[in-house]
């Protein structure tokens, strides 16, 4: 393993259930501060491989370490850490929904572990203000726009110091000009030192955000201009 590689796969095969083989053989690694896309068509394996990443899917063959885990042989008990040192930032938000902005921040800071209500008001009050919420924590998810809605997941994300963040087509369910808001924001976290790997479809943001870029295609993910041994 190199210790330099926050995400590190080699000859990784990611399943769906049991037996349903969707991508075999994957080489990527991505250093601290990096950004990178994951492209591919709907059902090539992309949201597979993050879940894979985030040990949602059990990784049965290769070799895979995220953050400092092992994910070959991660106990049950330490995915919760794991996941501690990744922000995760989905397409439809996830939000809870009965609960304002500040609470669905308390609710994330609870389930892992902070217990000082100062310093889980001052982290909160940071995340908010990193995402251009400032003022805006007492209000529901209904009350917000759907840009601001992303921007809440990705402070959800953000609010455990993470060093890694893999964000699941994170502008699909936006309009451009608020989708452009969203991957300056991403492209923003990624310059102080968090790795990014995002999902997309969009490839309109190649050109703008130029970066490095995996594509899942026929149960393979080749960097793009560079084929990835397998």
């Amino acid at each position: 393993m190199d210790n330099d590689f926050l995400i590190e796969l080699k000859e990784a095969s990611v399943y769906q259930q049991q037996y349903n083989l969707i991508l075999s053989k994957v080489n990527l690694q991505m250093k601290q501060g990096e950004f990178a896309y994951l492209i591919g068509q709907t059902g090539s394996g992309k949201s597979s491989l993050l879940k894979t990443m985030y040990a949602d899917l059990p990784l049965k063959e290769g070799y895979a370490q995220v953050s400092g885990y092992d994910l070959r042989h991660i106990k049950q008990k330490d995915i919760p850490y794991l996941r501690r040192k990744i922000g995760i930032v989905f397409q439809d938000f996830q939000l809870l929904i009965d609960r304002d902005v500040r609470e669905n921040l308390v609710f994330v800071m609870k389930a892992t572990g902070w217990t000082d209500k100062p310093e889980m008001e001052s982290r909160i009050q940071n995340v908010l203000q990193l995402v251009g919420l400032n003022g805006k924590g007492f209000k529901k998810p209904h009350e917000l726009s759907g840009g601001e809605q992303q921007r809440v997941s990705i402070a959800r994300a953000l609010i455990n110091n993470p060093s890694l963040i893999l964000a699941d087509e994170p502008t699909g369910n936006l309009d451009p000009e608020i989708a452009e808001m969203i991957m300056n924001l991403l492209f923003d976290i990624s310059k102080t030192g968090i790795a990014v790997l995002m999902a997309t479809h969009n490839y309109s943001f190649f050109e703008k955000y130029p970066a490095r870029t995996f594509r899942c295609e026929k149960g393979k993910v080749t960097e793009e201009g560079v084929e990835v041994k397998s």
